[in-house]
């Protein structure tokens, strides 16, 4: 019958153990550079504006990613109650910074025009001559096949008015006031109080003077015999 070196099972398992420990520090790492140079979609600082009715507005959208994009396929979609209905798609190519290579999306509005750009990372779009119909959600679209065409979105809210809604400052008119008037009050304070000092200061001097002329200089004597 063979025998087995106890010796021999534990570093086996300790080997095993060590290589598990390996694999998953591993994938850990893969999962964290991966997570790090994912692609990302933005509207921008502001995710909705109220623009007037018939006027023009820009629905902005910029995309990057760390580990960089090849054919990257893009689409700005409108959310009509829950139905997306295309208004522009294209395909940035790459990275590359020949204006030759700038993509040529579809349109599907007629009041839509494409003004992004591949060197910016710019899938930005206009729409002209806005109708209270154009109101609500403009959603963009970014799909990497770098990342196995994971699909990545922003969304931006168009508000259509007939006239923009006056922002009330009285409040901040107020507050400036009250800090003003506060300030200035502090100010005069501080210059009525210099002006004191100041005058005390000269008052003091004149009498100093005084008391030296009537006492005489130092070393003499004040009264004649």
């Amino acid at each position: 019958m063979a025998s087995v070196d106890s010796t021999g099972l534990i570093v086996s398992r300790r080997l095993r153990s060590g290589d598990l420990l390996h694999a998953g520090l591993a994938i850990v790492l893969l999962l964290g550079v991966w997570s790090v140079g994912g692609l990302e979609v933005s509207t921008g600082k502001v995710s909705s504006i109220e623009a007037i009715n018939g006027s023009t507005v820009l629905l902005p959208c910029k995309y990057s990613s760390c580990i960089g994009i090849k054919n990257l396929h893009f689409i700005w979609g409108y959310n009509a109650n829950g139905t997306i209905m295309k208004v522009c798609e294209g395909v940035i190519r790459g990275e590359s910074r020949d204006a030759t290579r700038e993509p040529r999306p579809y349109i599907y509005h007629e009041r839509v025009e494409f003004v992004g750009s591949s060197t910016s990372n710019n899938i930005s779009i206009l729409l002209w001559n806005i109708t209270f119909e154009d109101e609500g959600e403009y959603i963009c679209f970014a799909r990497n096949p770098k990342e196995k065409n994971r699909e990545y979105n922003a969304t931006f809210t168009l508000i259509v008015v007939d006239q923009l809604r006056e922002v009330d400052n009285t409040l901040t008119v107020t507050i400036v006031s009250v800090l003003g008037g506060v300030i200035g009050l502090v100010i005069t304070v501080m210059v009525i109080k210099a002006m004191v000092v100041h005058t005390v200061s000269e008052e003091c001097l004149v009498r100093s003077g005084n008391d030296d002329t009537q006492n005489g200089p130092s070393g003499t004597k004040s009264d004649k015999r």
